[in-house]
């Protein structure tokens, strides 16, 4: 999953005896946490928060993705000063195509549908947990009774609580779109794209669009980016790899801008038509810098792809991004970037011919292998160039890695979500897992 509000898995490294799986550092908390000291929030927040966790789930069910476990728990902010949440945990998530019927019990039992209970469910069991989500967002309790049994026929009959002095603060917008999520018949559910087109989100995502893309200098990367050494793609996309949240920032409105459709992939017409609308961009200008962007041909750009067109011109480049990238080249940490190493992280889809190729370029001494003094240069130099361009496949394929948040398989609700928010104790409550329906 490659999406500005989903999790980044970093890297993987795998012994006889254990798959360790390295996420990025996310330092702002969860989103229970957040709410767990407001209480309640401000409808305007909670609308927000509400469209940020939809671009992420929308993303997830277009890529036929099902997270399974949405919560509150599992959103979680990327700074303490930030707003901006992104998806974690999909240590139950499966693939699966919108008619897919899955019958593992898994997740939360707070925020399971009532499929989920008769072991025959959808993709659409994520938005009623998404709706159970909101609905603790905008009236700051959690919608079912608690007690086994109790809850459990809440859920099936889609019998939530309303607390009118709750409901009373909260517009007619909000509540129907919680009540459009939490219907019983999955078939009759918003699915995410229905309620990306919400008039309650809706207003959201429009003062987005309303900001306009038209930033020249983003264009301007986005077409530099084409004209680059095939190194030099290679190695920005290196650098992608290993941006902080606060220079992702920098860029990543950009992305969502140009995601017109909102599926978290930036498709060919899309790209075009942002280009013709706001530049003048031409449609043969436009598809070369596309192709240059979409590497793997999978006909859409991704988010990390998008970064690294970024770190041409839009993210200053500096000395701790070059090593980053340059550690990741020198696979046997000699300090220098040999043939070899260059085969082993470019795959065999990038012939011998080519990897010589690149070396030569780069290396200044002729010494058959790149010193970070070189590769230094050769990356911050403007005018470097190849005589063998063409595509090279970008080097993190995203069906090799498993879709799992950690290795620990241990207890899914260490902090499970509260009936009545104002009481924080309860926190403190033994877990209620779906294994335990």
């Amino acid at each position: 999953m490659d999406h500005p509000h989903v999790v980044c898995l970093v890297d993987v490294y795998e012994s006889e005896t254990q798959l360790d799986l390295v996420m990025e550092c996310l330092n702002g908390g969860e989103l229970f946490e957040r709410l767990i000291q407001r209480q309640q929030f401000v409808e305007v927040d909670a609308k927000d928060a509400s469209w940020q966790m939809l671009l992420a789930i929308s993303y997830l069910h277009s890529h036929t993705v099902v997270h399974r476990d949405i919560k509150l728990e599992n959103w979680i902010f990327d700074e303490d000063s930030s707003n901006h949440l992104k998806l974690i945990d999909f240590g139950f998530s499966e693939r699966c195509t919108p008619d897919t019927t899955m019958t593992e019990v898994c997740g939360t039992k707070r925020y399971a549908a009532p499929k989920l209970f008769n072991q025959c469910y959808t993709s659409q069991c994520d938005m009623w947990s998404f709706g159970v989500t909101v609905f603790a967002l905008l009236f700051g309790y959690m919608p079912f009774q608690e007690g086994q049994h109790r809850m459990r026929t809440c859920i099936l009959n889609g019998a939530y609580v309303v607390k009118k002095n709750c409901w009373s603060k909260v517009s007619q917008k909000a509540q129907d779109f919680v009540k459009q999520l939490l219907v019983v018949d999955p078939n009759k559910r918003l699915i995410a794209k229905q309620a990306l087109e919400h008039s309650w989100i809706k207003s959201r995502d429009e003062i987005e669009r309303a900001y306009n893309f038209a930033n020249e200098a983003i264009a301007n990367a986005l077409i530099s980016f084409a004209r680059a050494s095939q190194f030099q793609r290679v190695a920005m996309h290196m650098m992608a790899l290993s941006l902080t949240n606060n220079e992702q920032a920098q860029v990543r409105k950009a992305f969502i801008d140009m995601d017109v459709n909102r599926t978290g992939g930036i498709t060919t017409s899309e790209f075009k038509q942002v280009f013709k609308e706001h530049f003048q961009i031409g449609g043969e200008q436009a598809t070369e810098a596309f192709r240059a962007l979409d590497a793997n041909n999978q006909g859409e750009i991704h988010y990390t792809e998008f970064l690294t067109a970024m770190v041409s011109s839009q993210i200053q480049i500096h000395e701790e991004l070059l090593q980053a990238a340059f550690k990741r080249f020198d696979t046997d940490s000699t300090g220098y970037i040999t043939e070899d190493n260059l085969q082993r992280v470019l795959g065999d889809s990038c012939s011998p011919n080519l990897v010589s190729a690149m070396i030569w370029d780069m290396d200044l001494s002729k010494d058959k292998h790149i010193s970070y003094q070189e590769f230094r240069s050769y990356l911050l130099d403007v005018n470097a160039s190849t005589d063998h361009q063409g595509a090279v496949p970008f080097m993190v394929d995203k069906d090799t890695h498993p879709g799992l948040q950690t290795l620990e398989e241990a207890d899914k609700d260490t902090k499970p979500g509260l009936q009545t928010l104002e009481e924080k104790h309860m926190s403190m409550n033994s877990p209620q897992c779906c294994c335990c329906m």
